[in-house]
């Protein structure tokens, strides 16, 4: 019996879900990705913390919340996905915290802060991810970061433990976190927002959603703005100068109505979305002379485990 059955014999046995392989492209905001050869959905904290000796034991992994800034091989990855989906996507709000399980969708916990007349949360209104996924880059738009609201995260580590880190040892900085590159599973994030008026909030959020809709290209796939901002300048405006808008690699383009999202335009594979950050990042880098960093993360086979880097900076 190899390493994915013995999984697959556990899973059975503990009732937890699971599928054999499952296309990646159905669970990446990109909608590209090959098979994985399992594919497991947890239903609780418990069930989790069970699962993971017994993976780590026995095969490759990584965890999968909404996909929203994943590139995965057109071939597929030799790995179990983890993922953390509507079962695992609690929100409520305790003792004036808003506590949300990893795999709620950061769309839920700003909804269940405007009900709760909570604030400080609006900017993350259209973020496509999860919320376990937003506290690991500290996502952030129009002036907000999780940062600003995070007031705790818990997570599993290799063995099924539960760990809780406060913020003051979170490391936040601009799309990094403790937990960047690290093994561990984040499973809930508490936030500190301010009590506020729900009309004001709900006309906050959107007037955010109407400057997303008029400026992003949300009707195609992609992976949000795919470069991170460099030092002294906006990746968005370098592209649009180095007048990139529309190239096309295969599949995939740079948006003709935002230059910082490269998007699914047709079909496109793996491979036409790197080859084209590929090209526009040599296409600034000469004109301009600014290096672009994705923001896009890449999952890489890493010796007997898997790992997520920038798109496109090899092994």
């Amino acid at each position: 019996m190899n390493g994915y059955d013995q999984v697959k014999a556990y899973c059975a046995e503990a009732g937890i879900r699971f599928v054999c392989d499952e296309p990646m492209k159905n669970h990446t905001s990109f909608r590209i990705g090959g098979a994985v050869p399992l594919f497991i959905a947890p239903k609780s904290v418990e069930e989790l913390s069970a699962l993971l000796p017994i993976l780590r034991q026995n095969v490759s992994y990584f965890f999968l919340g909404k996909g929203s800034n994943l590139l995965i091989d057109d071939e597929g990855v030799d790995a179990a996905a983890v993922f953390l989906g509507k079962d695992l996507a609690q929100c409520r709000v305790e003792d004036g915290l808003l506590i949300c399980e990893a795999g709620a969708p950061l769309a839920k916990a700003c909804y269940t802060a405007y009900r709760n007349g909570l604030s400080g949360l609006e900017f993350g209104w259209g973020i496509p991810g999860s919320v376990g996924g937003a506290a690991y880059m500290n996502a952030g738009a129009y002036g907000g970061e999780m940062k600003d609201v995070v007031v705790y995260c818990e997570h599993l580590d290799e063995n099924g433990k539960l760990y809780r880190v406060p913020a003051q040892e979170l490391q936040y900085s601009y799309r990094r976190s403790f937990y960047t590159g690290k093994p561990l599973c984040i499973v809930r994030v508490a936030m500190k927002l301010n009590p506020k008026n729900r009309e004001e909030i709900h006309a906050r959020m959107d007037e955010l959603m109407a400057r997303r809709k008029s400026k992003q290209p949300l009707e195609y796939p992609s992976g949000g703005s795919t470069f991170k901002r460099p030092e002294g300048a906006y990746a968005a405006a370098l592209i649009e100068q180095c007048g990139l808008k529309g190239l096309s690699v295969g599949g995939a383009m740079v948006s003709t109505k935002h230059s910082g999202f490269l998007i699914n335009f047709k079909d496109a594979t793996c491979k036409d979305m790197l080859e084209l950050i590929e090209k526009v990042k040599a296409e600034v880098k000469r004109q301009t002379g600014f290096g672009l960093e994705c923001e896009v993360m890449q999952l890489k086979a890493d010796g007997d485990a898997v790992r997520a880097v920038p798109a496109g900076c090899g092994k």
